[in-house]
């Protein structure tokens, strides 16, 4: 072979994607699926934890998945079995890969979905008599409101920090106190109180526009930031899911890091690819995406530096664990005073009613008087459906 022929050869082997992980090959159109279950598999402590501590339960759905990881392993694998465990019948219908993350850790052991699990505490105070309430309640995503003018650039660490800042809440969103017996402004604050091991965040890019009356998406860019100190930890981002497309037509892929190699590789339904270009170019510590959807972080440190103690990122639209696999996501801002409370001591809303809904359940109702369809809650899903099929 002559030199011509070697570097041309060479030159095509370059261009070759070699990939040392499989897909899925899936019935339909299940991408919001496939992307979170390549998430799950590729998160080693709960890949061991299912093999470990999987319970042989027709109810739950850890034989299933680890089934599916022992395939995964070895060749392309299917996922027949736990689309049926989580009840999809209609394989074609647009649906959210949010959702369906939180779905499958509720129908998972809790030996192994502890891994993903948070404790937030959510502090009330009534301004007049200082009466506190405290209420603590558990997360699988924190949800994020991507807020976004023309032209520019969303930054995560900033909307974590002012998503977390105290508010005081007064004028029409006066909280009623039992003890004054009358409406009074208020102190809202809330922090971590059980950081998670996996840390994973909700960008929130589908909202509802009262104006017109419909959901639409944000297409702005976002700063995604490789590293995160909150509280006492320290996160270090390894998967996103990302969503191409529109309310209307779209399709969601993962970036995932291997926790073997440190490579990063693209999963697209069945083709997986590793990535030629690095994810994070050489002294910057952020990437922008337009896509991003669902951001992984792994915990690497307890202990960093002093300077990260102000670091307090806040919230979930999880209401109580009794109700955790009816939590969706996608939905619009919500004021942050709109909370449940500690089972019903001092605070109530304005209305006299005590503060049980989670701030997204209220807006949630103001949505559907709105528009009229209560039941039609998936006009907010992302689409999966690819345009080109």
């Amino acid at each position: 072979m002559n030199r011509y022929l070697f570097e041309k050869f060479t030159e095509e082997l370059d261009r070759i994607s070699i990939s040392d992980h499989y897909g899925l090959n899936s019935p339909g159109l299940t991408c919001y699926l496939n992307s979170v279950l390549q998430v799950l598999f590729m998160t080693e402590d709960f890949r061991e934890a299912i093999k470990r501590c999987h319970i042989k339960d027709p109810t739950t759905i850890d034989q299933h998945l680890e089934r599916l990881f022992t395939d995964l392993k070895q060749s392309t694998a299917k996922t027949h079995g736990i689309t049926e465990t989580l009840g999809i019948t209609d394989v074609y219908k647009q649906r959210d890969a949010a959702e369906y993350f939180e779905k499958i850790l509720c129908l998972t052991n809790p030996e192994a979905s502890k891994i993903f699990k948070g404790e937030l505490n959510h502090k009330t105070i009534c301004l007049k008599c200082k009466e506190r309430n405290d209420c603590r309640s558990f997360f699988w995503t924190l949800p994020l409101t991507v807020e976004s003018s023309f032209g520019q650039i969303y930054s995560v660490e900033k909307g974590l920090k002012a998503f977390f800042k105290e508010e005081k809440v007064c004028g029409d969103n006066k909280m009623y106190c039992d003890r004054c017996s009358k409406k009074q402004d208020a102190d809202f604050e809330c922090e971590i109180t059980q950081n998670p091991e996996i840390l994973t965040l909700l960008l929130k890019r589908f909202s509802f526009d009262f104006k017109r009356r419909c959901y639409f998406k944000l297409h702005c860019e976002v700063d995604v930031p490789q590293t995160l100190h909150i509280k006492s930890c320290t996160y270090n981002l390894y998967a996103l899911v990302n969503h191409l497309g529109n309310l209307m037509g779209g399709h969601y892929t993962a970036q995932i890091k291997s926790f073997e190699t440190d490579a990063w590789y693209q999963f697209d339904d069945h083709t997986v690819q590793s990535l030629q270009r690095p994810l994070f170019v050489a002294g910057k510590n952020s990437l922008r995406s337009s896509t991003a959807y669902l951001l992984m972080y792994r915990k690497v440190n307890r202990n960093p530096g002093p300077g990260d103690q102000e670091a307090y990122f806040a919230h979930s639209d999880v209401e109580s664990e009794g109700r955790r696999d009816k939590a969706e996501r996608g939905e619009v801002p919500v004021p942050r005073h709109q909370l449940k409370d500690n089972g019903g001591k001092h605070l109530r809303h304005s209305n006299g009613d005590i503060v049980k809904k989670s701030k997204d359940d209220t807006v949630r109702k103001k949505v559907l008087n709105i528009s009229g369809e209560p039941k039609k809650q998936t006009k907010q899903r992302a689409a999966c459906v690819r345009s080109h099929k």
